[in-house]
């Protein structure tokens, strides 16, 4: 079918592919991917689901109910405890009695509220930085920081400027090394840059200096993104056990995590202050194992409490830090 058009000669018609497409669309055919799963396929998928939820949980409930568990019933199941039988709290009262735990939770916690203070202030800072095109060395610093995606100094230069400053044996040797994460601090410039200019040069106009304009614009702008990497640098500086072999020689200053790893891995028994615990109805000697369940239940708990607080923020401070600019 062609049509005449004046002065132009006979024009050939456009194929009418649009008709078969909207009948196929009101047929209702669908791609494979876009049709409801069958029942099988529902069956297998809940199936799936729950073994990877009872892998997590399983393990957590023997910690748990080990580290609660009596002597008596320890010895009955010949080690971890899958049933609970007797409620005996001796062991997170010996912990927490003093001693060697008690300071290494006092210092971990110490230096995940400091470093995650420290680290979301530099990192804040220069993310924002690094956001304004027009910025001094914008693009120099920027490479800088990108380098280190590739490029790891590695241990003994690490280990030379960490002593070399007299850092050896302190809390911000925990801290300082790993103040900045990269990849944090891509995904809060990334966010930063997803901000409108116009809203910015309004504010300028205003006579708002930069400093205002991150306190007053920027910062409640991203309160999720900053959520989310607040809850990355908390959870990495609780979890934190190679600095702490590499810098903290002294007993006294070592964090939960290198405590765990002496009394799980290396086969310690624990150190702690006082020796039998009294209650009411109970009066002896937690067991070892009951105590090593409950400094993996005390080294545990803290993410668990904090996550939820932040969960609702996490796919949106991602996705968002991550599109945007």
């Amino acid at each position: 079918m062609t049509t005449q058009l004046s002065g132009i000669g006979p024009v050939p018609a456009a194929p009418a592919t649009g008709g078969r497409l909207n009948r196929r669309r009101r047929g209702g055919a669908r791609p494979p991917w876009e049709e409801p799963p069958s029942p099988v396929g529902l069956f297998g998928k809940g199936v799936v689901l729950v073994l990877l939820v009872a892998a997590v949980l399983v393990p957590l409930w023997a910690v748990l109910v080990t580290s609660l568990a009596s002597r008596e019933t320890i010895d009955a199941a010949g080690g971890m405890v899958m049933v609970p039988r007797e409620f005996d709290p001796s062991a997170y009262i010996t912990i927490f009695n003093g001693g060697q735990i008690t300071r290494a939770v006092w210092i971990s916690t110490l230096v995940t509220v400091l470093g995650t203070t420290v680290s979301l202030v530099l990192t804040v800072l220069a993310a924002y930085g690094l956001s304004r095109p027009g910025s001094v060395g914008h693009r120099g610093l920027l490479f800088f920081f990108l380098l280190t995606f590739l490029i790891f100094p590695g241990l003994v230069p690490s280990y030379l400027v960490v002593t070399g400053l007299g850092l050896k044996d302190s809390i911000w040797s925990l801290i300082l090394p790993s103040a900045i994460s990269v990849f944090n601090l891509v995904v809060i410039r990334a966010f930063f840059m997803g901000v409108p200019g116009e809203l910015l040069d309004s504010a300028r106009i205003d006579g708002a200096g930069e400093f205002r304009i991150l306190t007053r614009i920027m910062l409640p702008l991203s309160k999720a993104v900053i959520a989310v990497v607040g809850l990355f640098y908390a959870v990495g500086y609780w979890n934190a056990y190679f600095n702490s072999v590499l810098y903290i020689d002294d007993n006294d200053k070592f964090p939960i995590q290198r405590v765990l790893q002496s009394y799980i891995l290396a086969g310690q028994s624990p150190n702690v202050s006082g020796a039998a615990v009294s209650l009411p109805g109970i009066t002896a000697y937690p067991p070892t194992l009951a105590v090593k369940m409950a400094v993996v239940v005390v080294t545990v708990v803290p993410a668990i409490i904090v996550y939820p607080f932040v969960q609702r923020h996490f796919t949106k401070g991602v996705i968002t830090g991550a599109v945007k600019g």
